[in-house]
């Protein structure tokens, strides 16, 4: 029974973290509940895993970290307020030692997403039929999904952690 929960709360990463980049690509916005249970399955897995509380206050300071710095890019306008609150969700499931392969990570999807969503806009300029999703008020707001880069980021290196190694496969 335990074995089983145990595999639900950590199988709550990829299933939210693809909520988060599905949620933020159709409407813009991370809501504050959806980043909260991250956060929170986050905290329930570090429980149920107990590796002691060294590795909990790594990954807490992880968290940390992400978010001071997230609270710098929010207030120069740089990131959103949802990206901040998914991105310190996603390092408090990743931990101190993931951080760098996730900063790097999401640097590159994020940089691949904002040319591939320039260039997308481009091309339906002419067709403003076929504009979806944050397509459509792209032009006027210049926006980009961050949360889907943020996602794409966390469930590669999430690949990598030792939560895939309390799984039963």
């Amino acid at each position: 029974m335990f074995q089983t929960f145990a595999v639900f709360v950590i199988a709550l990463f990829p299933v939210l973290a693809a909520l988060g980049a599905a949620t933020d690509f159709l409407t813009m916005t991370l809501p504050n509940r959806l980043t909260g249970a991250l956060f929170v399955a986050g905290l329930a897995a570090l429980a149920v895993a107990q590796p002691g509380w060294a590795v909990v206050g790594w990954h807490l300071a992880a968290a940390g970290l992400v978010f001071a710095f997230g609270f710098g890019f929010f207030a120069m306008g740089w990131m959103g307020g949802g990206d901040v609150k998914f991105a310190t969700a996603i390092a408090l499931w990743l931990g101190w030692g993931q951080l760098l392969e996730f900063a790097l990570g999401f640097s590159i999807f994020g940089g691949l997403l904002t040319v591939a969503t320039l260039a997308v806009d481009k091309a339906l300029q002419p067709l403003p039929a076929l504009r979806v999703g944050f397509l459509a008020g792209f032009p006027e707001h210049r926006h980009i999904p961050y949360g889907v880069a943020l996602a794409a980021a966390g469930l590669l290196v999430f690949a990598q952690t030792p939560w895939i190694a309390m799984l039963p496969l």
